[in-house]
């Protein structure tokens, strides 16, 4: 067998057994969703899923700053606006402090790790394997992997401070309003959350205002839960002054 026949095996081999690794990882949490099962079968996920908490928990315990979650699409490449956007955003919240916690992927998550690591920050990730979008970008100083996305979800809001939403698709609206209803709820403290791409979050913001302020689903205070802006210095002074706001009323250290 020639060294070339050899090589091409091995990696069909290594795709193959990718392949497998990832449907496992699907199926794991699929599984667990499938609705009514036999309750060994809860029980076993029950554990698996503490365990995965506590592994983040053990991860993320020792951040030495303040932290700050940036939200985003993993699909917008280097060079698009909106990944232009999320480096130089990544880059400020380094250079004011602050550690920068991404879901660890590729896009958005990429460009802001990107840009915090290139400012000399501390650029994070809480990765989710999935068969698209399942590589850790190559601009983290540390990460972790998680098996199911709401632990990971967990993870990204637990040990932040604050929140940036850049433009994204489904996952990235879920993350966001799911940050706001617990704010909102005061299951979260009332940490500064900042919408970047005002001409994207326009029409959202808009459909909040027009339909469900009027229809009383919302108060119209709520609209103030998330402030709007295309700059980086912007986001980040509301941040500050958010959290110095939060500090002085002795919710935080």
């Amino acid at each position: 067998m020639s060294k070339e026949t050899s090589a091409a095996e091995g990696r069909t081999r290594a795709t193959a057994s990718l392949d497998d690794f990832l449907h496992d990882i699907s199926e794991t949490e699929q599984q667990f969703l499938s609705g009514k099962r036999d309750r060994g079968a809860d029980l076993e996920s029950a554990i698996t899923i503490f365990l995965e908490f506590l592994r983040g928990f053990e991860f993320f315990g020792g951040i030495d700053r303040p932290c700050v979650t940036v939200f985003g699409s993993a699909r917008f490449p280097a060079g698009h606006r909106y990944y232009e956007m999320a480096r130089e955003l990544g880059a400020v919240l380094a250079r004011a402090g602050y550690a920068v916690m991404t879901g660890g992927g590729p896009g958005i998550m990429e460009a802001a790790n990107r840009g915090a690591k290139e400012a000399g920050g501390l650029s994070l990730g809480c990765n989710i394997i999935l068969p698209m979008e399942q590589s850790a970008n190559p601009y983290l100083d540390r990460f972790i992997e998680m098996d199911h996305f709401f632990v990971r979800k967990v993870m990204l809001v637990k040990y932040s401070r604050a929140f940036v939403v850049m433009p994204g698709g489904l996952g990235t609206l879920d993350e966001a309003f799911e940050t706001l209803t617990l704010v909102q709820c005061r299951k979260l403290e009332r940490f500064p959350i900042v919408a970047m791409g005002s001409e994207f979050w326009g029409q959202m913001r808009n459909f909040v205002r027009e339909c469900l302020v009027p229809q009383k689903t919302i108060d119209a205070e709520d609209l103030d839960l998330l402030r709007v802006t295309d700059s980086s210095e912007e986001a980040v002074a509301h941040i500050r002054d958010g959290l110095a706001r939060t500090a002085a009323a002795g919710r935080i250290d």
